[in-house]
């Protein structure tokens, strides 16, 4: 593009400083008729026009680059300047590049989180807006993981250093753009293969429309004229600028709403998918379990939460956690178990002043002959919907069923049903029984599901969608996906940018929320429409313009385009 420019301001200046020495020459032998004639042929101007414009168009093109990086620019300075490190007791502020992993720093209301950690104390409401897009405040407590460059809007907590530098999130996310928008996406090499012959062809044709001209009688003046105006009018901007223009700005839009597209060749496939392949757990349901249903027998909820809390909480069964942090919920007090016994794959057993506690599955009621009696039947319904469900007894009574679940995300089911409105064929993977899958299915309104699949049967079975010549994206939590995420033609991380995920996925959804999907692919259409018009819009100009620039209506209408105004058409 730049020898277009280069070439045709080079001929109209020299052709110019020609014209001087003319004019000088026709001064000098008092042959006015050379001095008139050579001064309408100056043509500074529109050495000097050709060049301002195109000067123009690159701080334009520059200004909007900028506009389009503010987001990470904005990322850029979130992370504070110093640290409040605790020493033996005692606070120390200090710079932000003293801190190593495991220091112990104190957070305090207001403040932003200066590297990523583990809370270690306390309670704070976290403003995770900046990084995942979320609006909403995240509540933290002890455990909880927190991210730089996040602000803690209220309360006060200690945490331990986990990441620090290039390592945490905020930087990962800051070079994961600037490589995105630095790298080329197919459409852009094919503009710029496109370039490498289109140059040479308008070259050509100017020199040809020149000599043509010379042999028809004309002088040299009007040749060159002809050729200046081809050389100008033939540069297609749009190839040279619009295509990573857009592919900047499509980066860019994506980042600022948590949207993290690692390179311009992911964000170019996305357009064309027409599969979509998504996990279970943690993608399309929360991925933690937690207590759906409480049914008391002969006792109220609380009583009957109090004995299986009490219970539970001397077990590490996952699915022990979320009954327990029910029970903390309602505030009640735990009991004291005696004669703790575990049942491998039944359940447990214990004694709260002297009476038997059980609770597992149906197993353990029929092994200590618990009547069930109208509760017996509750299993199967609520299996039908994807739940576990726990028995629990006192002595010989049954005292109530709690069902547990791993839930479905609020904005699941939008998710599907929009990205089904697209045309896409949406099926979900999971390693979970078929009863489970299915209930899951039939909650979020799937059409298909894999169900009882291993991380590698997940990547064989994107293989066999790819053998049908589907376009597929994956989208999973980037851990137990990593290979069907590296299979596919676009894999999504869906998460808050953890190694795995960003080291295994094209593109890492910030706010695990299964609608930035429909926003990626969106996008990603967007984009590709634009630079389509773009590159028409380019060819249709320059297909009208070279001929006219050529002086082919000439004779028969005495068109013919000016250098200055060459440029200026488009």
């Amino acid at each position: 593009m730049d020898s277009l420019i280069a070439i045709g301001s080079g001929a109209a200046f020299l052709y110019g400083i020609f014209a001087i020495y003319k004019i000088a020459w026709g001064f000098g032998y008092s042959d006015m008729a050379v001095v008139h004639k050579y001064s309408m042929d100056l043509y500074f101007e529109s050495a000097a026009m050709i060049l301002t414009l195109i000067t123009l168009g690159k701080f334009l093109e520059a200004r909007a680059k900028n506009r389009t990086s503010e987001a990470i620019s904005k990322l850029m300075n979130l992370a504070p300047k110093t640290a409040i490190v605790l020493h033996d007791g005692i606070e120390h502020e200090i710079s932000i590049d003293d801190v190593v992993a495991g220091d112990i720093l104190i957070v305090k209301e207001g403040a932003s989180v200066p590297v990523d950690g583990i809370v270690l104390e306390g309670y704070s409401s976290v403003d995770e807006s900046a990084i995942t897009g979320e609006s909403l405040p995240v509540e933290k407590k002890s455990g909880d993981k927190v991210t730089g460059g996040t602000v803690s809007k209220s309360g006060y907590f200690k945490m331990e250093v986990k990441a620090v530098g290039e390592n945490t999130t905020l930087s990962k996310i800051i070079r994961l753009v600037d490589e995105a928008t630095s790298s080329k996406a197919p459409i852009a090499k094919l503009a710029d293969k496109i370039s490498g012959a289109f140059v040479p062809v308008v070259i050509a044709v100017a020199i040809c429309a020149a000599i043509v001209w010379l042999l028809l009688g004309h002088d040299a003046t009007f040749s060159l004229t002809i050729a200046i105006s081809v050389l100008v009018i033939s540069c297609p901007c749009a190839l040279g600028l619009a295509t990573p223009t857009a592919i900047m700005v499509g980066t860019g839009k994506g980042a600022s709403n948590g949207i993290l597209i690692k390179s311009a060749e992911s964000l170019e496939t996305l357009h064309n998918v027409d599969t979509v392949v998504l996990d279970k757990t943690g993608t399309v349901t929360e991925g933690k379990p937690t207590v759906t249903d409480i049914i008391p027998n002969n006792l109220n909820e609380k009583q009957l939460l109090t004995l299986a809390a009490s219970l539970e909480k001397m077990s590490g069964h996952p699915l022990a956690i979320p009954i327990i942090e029910r029970a903390e919920a309602f505030g009640v007090a735990l009991r004291e178990i005696d004669g703790y016994k575990l049942i491998p794959g039944q359940g447990i057993v214990g004694l709260i002043d002297g009476t038997q506690i059980c609770g597992g599955n149906k197993k353990l009621m029929v092994a200590y002959e618990i009547n069930m009696g109208t509760l017996d039947s509750v299993e199967e319904k609520f299996a039908d919907e994807g739940k576990t469900v726990l028995y629990f007894a006192r002595g010989n009574e049954l005292i109530g069923v709690i069902a547990v679940a791993d839930t479905i995300k609020p904005t699941s089911g939008e998710a599907v049903r929009e990205l089904i409105r697209m045309g896409l064929d949406v099926v979900m993977l999971t390693g979970d029984n078929k009863r489970t899958a299915e209930a899951i299915r039939k909650q979020v309104g799937l059409k298909r599901v894999v169900a009882e699949v291993l991380p590698e049967d997940k990547e064989r079975e994107i293989r066999r969608l790819q053998g049908e010549g589907k376009k597929v994206v994956m989208v999973g939590d980037g851990i137990n996906d990593a290979p069907a995420l590296a299979r596919a033609d676009v894999g999504m991380a869906i998460g808050a940018g953890t190694d795995i995920a960003i080291e295994s996925a094209d593109i890492v959804l910030m706010k695990s929320d299964l609608r930035d999907v429909v926003t990626a692919i969106q996008l990603s259409k967007a984009v590709m429409r634009n630079i389509r018009q773009n590159l028409f819009w380019a060819f249709i100009y320059n297909a009208i313009g070279i001929p006219v620039a050529a002086g082919v209506f000439y004779v028969a209408f005495g068109w013919l385009l000016n250098p200055m105004l060459a440029h200026s058409l488009p």
